[in-house]
């Protein structure tokens, strides 16, 4: 077992390796299923938990493409804003289900996907990525606060008879502020898209009605 100081260096560090694309990263031409699973294996790797673990497979973006996360490839290509929609899918898909993200993502593919306006998908990626990055500093903190904490609550004594399950107890405490961090901000992020999926209901059926005849001309 690693000792606390070597346990808490090895998750700073691995937060600080974690990479994420940025859209100069991406080529300005569009790619073929193989060149984009390749491209976000590169430059994603350093995510995966396990060696053997895929970023992306072509299954998996034909399913986003079935279930309507991912708009339709142009002849078999994929464009920049393809590869955006599938990086935020990535990330969205380990705490969210397909239905959540699809009424996240929506707005964003029908408004901006392929937009060259002032407001386009790769302008507004940019701006929530350094919106993310830049509060790294700020989520380290938090996570240092909270194994400070449990180191507080269930202290490792050496002298203990059995050193190691205390050891346990104590990281099973910050196991347990994480998640339950991990589970009020999911809470959080259920209810903005409950919100978003009503308004977006709400709009559907006002198009409808728009689009009905008007049975008391008849």
């Amino acid at each position: 077992m690693k000792d606390d100081r070597t346990l808490i260096r090895d998750l700073i560090k691995r937060i600080g390796e974690l990479d994420y694309i940025k859209t100069s990263d991406i080529p300005n031409i569009e790619l073929y299923m193989d060149q984009v699973t390749t491209f976000m294996e590169e430059h994603l790797g350093s995510c995966k938990r396990h060696e053997e673990d895929k970023i992306l497979t072509k299954t998996m973006i034909n399913n986003y493409s079935k279930n309507d996360l991912l708009p339709p490839s142009n002849k078999k290509k994929y464009s920049q804003d393809h590869v955006i929609m599938l990086t935020l899918i990535y990330y969205f898909k380990y705490i969210l289900s397909i239905t959540d993200i699809k009424t996240a993502l929506s707005p964003l593919n029908d408004n901006y996907f392929q937009n060259e306006g002032d407001k386009n998908l790769k302008d507004i990626y940019d701006r929530v990525c350094k919106l993310c990055i830049d509060r790294e500093h700020d989520y380290v903190k938090d996570i240092l606060s909270k194994y400070d904490a449990s180191c507080k609550e269930f202290p490792t004594d050496p002298d203990d008879v059995d050193p190691e399950e205390s050891a346990y107890i104590h990281r099973f405490s910050f196991l347990c502020m994480l998640g339950f961090d991990v589970y009020i901000k999911k809470v959080v992020m259920e209810a903005l898209i409950d919100e978003m999926r009503a308004e977006q209901e709400a709009k559907n059926s006002a198009t409808r009605k728009k689009k009905e005849p008007d049975k008391d001309k008849k």
